[in-house]
Parts: C-alpha cells; structure tokens; sequence
C-alpha cells in the first residue's frame, strides 16, 4: 500500500511539527483580535492543536501527491486545496455555544466572523489553508530529489 513508509512517516512528523509551529503563530495574532491574554493563549492553543493535526495530514497528503518529484508548487497547491477544505468542515460543526461566547468580547470584528456557522467556517478555512500551504509548500521541498540531466536515459 505505502511504497515508501519511511517518506510518509518522516514527512508527516515533519508537518505535524511545523504546523504546530505556524499554528501558534497565526492562533495568537487570531486571539489578539480580542485584546485580552486569555484570548491570545486561546487561540495559541487551538491553532498549535489545529495546526499539528493539520500538517500531519497535509505532510502525509504532499508525499501521495507531489512524492520525490513534485516540487514546491504541488506542495504549496496541496496544502491549499487541502486546508481550505478541512477548515471549512471543521468550522461548520463549531458549536454556537462557543461562537456565542466570543460575542461576549464584543469586539465587532470577532462579531462578524463568528456571526453564524458560515463565517466561522470560511474563517477556519482561510486559516488552515494559510497553515497547510505552508506545510506542503515546505515538505514538498524537503521531499524534492533534484533532476540530473547529464545523465542520458
């Protein structure tokens, strides 16, 4: 089934890592949104969880696509499709309660993204998409063996 185990494992632990890396970084700039301490160490804490489950997929995905040849691109492409998707399932099935209590910050552009189930979704999307593109991106690279084209096939 998996020609090359150890490409797959490597890669997702790889992206598990740097997705939890970006996903802290882009949770707490997200949480800072409501200017208090506990927002910011709220949303560093989701975005770590959300951004290592995230890059593991997204590492594990970029191997089946791009694999030892496919360059940046596919990586960064991969991850993009792939974040946009699995953030916008996660964001629809985030439950009101939790979408009511960031309107208690009253902060009016947390008031706007987390309005309904559809603005939540589409929030979690761009953000996942910006992590898993930066993961692919950066495993494809890792993965990529250079072309020698001396050689005469």
């Amino acid at each position: 089934m998996l020609e090359n185990k150890e490409l797959y494992l490597k890669s997702t632990i790889f992206g598990a890592l740097l997705g939890m890396g970006f996903g802290v970084a882009l949770g707490a700039a997200t949480g800072a949104l409501s200017v208090t301490w506990v927002g910011v160490r709220f949303g560093a804490i989701a975005g770590g969880l959300l951004g290592m489950l995230t890059g593991a997929l997204t590492g594990a995905l970029t191997v089946r696509i791009a694999g030892r040849t496919g360059g940046v691109s596919t990586g960064a492409y991969t991850g993009m499709l792939f974040g946009a998707v699995f953030g916008g399932v996660l964001g629809i099935f985030i439950p009101a309660s939790f979408r009511a209590s960031v309107a208690t910050f009253h902060v009016l552009i947390l008031d706007v993204l987390t309005q309904g189930g559809f603005e939540t979704g589409v929030l979690l999307s761009f953000l996942l998409s910006c992590i898993a593109t930066m993961v692919g991106a950066w495993v494809s690279g890792r993965n990529l063996q250079v072309r020698d084209f001396t050689k005469t096939s």
